[in-house]
């Protein structure tokens, strides 16, 4: 038996602003994938006298970028849900920012990646990201309120 995904978990195209976001942090998640891959290549070279140092980390880093993968790729395709993995990860990446900025002295890491996280969270919290997520909120609302851009309004019975 076949069912039809949930109709109120996407739309059928979601805002420029929240493809945008989304593109970039399935970028975030595909670059900690990479991370991932680099560190178990590194341990299993043998250039680490800790097995759980590069093997951990590693895992640590897939485990999270393939959340972080995930949802971008869900706003990407319009489903609403990526959008709070989104937030949550841009949200730990600022200490992160911070940190190379200030404490580890590597500026050309951390400005780049304020500049990426404070983009991101422009483009999820921009009118049209949160009216379309609003829209979810309101499945009884008239279709002739919501926005064009929002979602698909039903076609009338004839």
């Amino acid at each position: 038996m076949q069912t039809s995904p949930d109709p109120s978990s996407r739309s059928a195209r979601p805002p420029t602003a929240v493809r945008r976001g989304g593109t970039i942090v399935a970028l975030e998640g595909l670059a900690a994938i990479v991370i991932a891959v680099v560190l178990w290549i590194h341990a299993a070279g043998g250039a680490d006298e800790s097995f759980i140092s590069s093997y951990g980390t590693g895992a640590w880093f897939a485990i999270l970028g393939a959340g972080v993968l995930a949802g971008g790729l869900a706003l990407i395709t319009g489903r609403r849900w990526g959008r709070a993995i989104a937030v949550v990860a841009q949200i730990l990446l600022i200490p992160v920012a911070f940190a190379l900025l200030t404490d580890s002295g590597q500026p050309q890491y951390g400005a780049p990646l304020l500049i990426v996280v404070i983009i991101v969270l422009v483009l999820l919290f921009s009118p049209s990201s949160v009216r379309w997520l609003a829209a979810d909120y309101a499945p009884d609302a008239d279709p002739d309120e919501i926005p064009p851009d929002v979602v698909e309004k039903p076609k009338p019975k004839s």
